[in-house]
């Protein structure tokens, strides 16, 4: 049996994220394994770094599926890219060894949340930057980014329900890029929790504006407790940008 890895790019915006949902047909799992399923004949099963969330978008997830099929990776990308919808790509279709897990073997994720810190909106890229108009402090947000850096209990970061899943995980680093008024934030680590970059970047930019001291996110840090963190910044501004192996 053959395993296929892809790497894929998505514009969230219509979707109700990336796993499949019972009936509910507009997630990019489905339909990505519906036209693989018609390409090889067989009911694939495709397995994904992680599980993107409503709006979010990707650069590049990466997922896998096993095929008995032969038909070539070349073929696989051109038929993807004739049937996919327009704002799903397969940008790259490789064989990989069989044991090769999307989800499992990964050791880092990079996430960039997009903010347009100007008066006004940028009409070409409202559906892909949260507009804050109000003037940030970047120094600020920074300064309180560097209390997540390291191994921590993010509980007061997630809007995970589960109480049995650890809510520990590590980030090594926290970007900011920032030009004309446009700001990245760029997020590395080893794995997050659900909305937990959003509820970061809500946190950081209550920090900004001068609603949050940098003594009170570390006291949100160390309470673990969703309440007293900023808000869930908006999906539409998150991007999967990277997973490494």
């Amino acid at each position: 049996m053959r395993n296929i890895k892809l790497t894929i790019e998505y514009d969230g915006s219509k979707y109700k994220g990336w796993q499949k949902l019972g009936n509910n047909n507009n997630t990019l799992q489905y339909k990505i394994e519906k036209i693989l399923s018609e390409l090889t004949n067989e009911e694939i099963n495709l397995i994904a770094s992680g599980r993107t969330d409503a709006g979010v978008h990707s650069k590049n997830q990466i997922a896998n599926f096993k095929t008995n099929s032969t038909v070539s990776t070349s073929k696989i990308l051109d038929y993807c890219y004739k049937y996919l919808p327009m704002d799903i790509i397969i940008k790259n279709a490789e064989e990989v060894d069989e044991l090769f897990h999307s989800r499992y073997h990964v050791s880092q994720k990079i996430y960039t949340y997009k903010i347009c810190n100007n008066k006004f909106h940028d009409i070409f890229n409202r559906k892909y930057s949260y507009h804050v108009k109000d003037k940030l402090d970047i120094e600020k947000m920074r300064e309180a980014s560097l209390l997540f850096i390291g191994s921590h209990d993010f509980k007061s970061f997630t809007a995970l329900k589960s109480k049995k899943k650890s809510t520990i995980r590590e980030i090594n680093y926290i970007n900011f890029i920032e030009k004309n008024g446009n700001i990245d934030i760029v997020f590395c680590g080893n794995g997050f929790l659900y909305k937990m970059i959003r509820i970061l970047v809500g946190t950081l930019i209550e920090v900004g504006l001068g609603n949050l001291t940098i003594e009170e996110v570390k006291n949100i840090l160390n309470q673990k407790d969703r309440s007293l963190a900023g808000p869930t910044a908006p999906a539409h501004g998150l991007f999967l940008t990277d997973v490494i192996y």
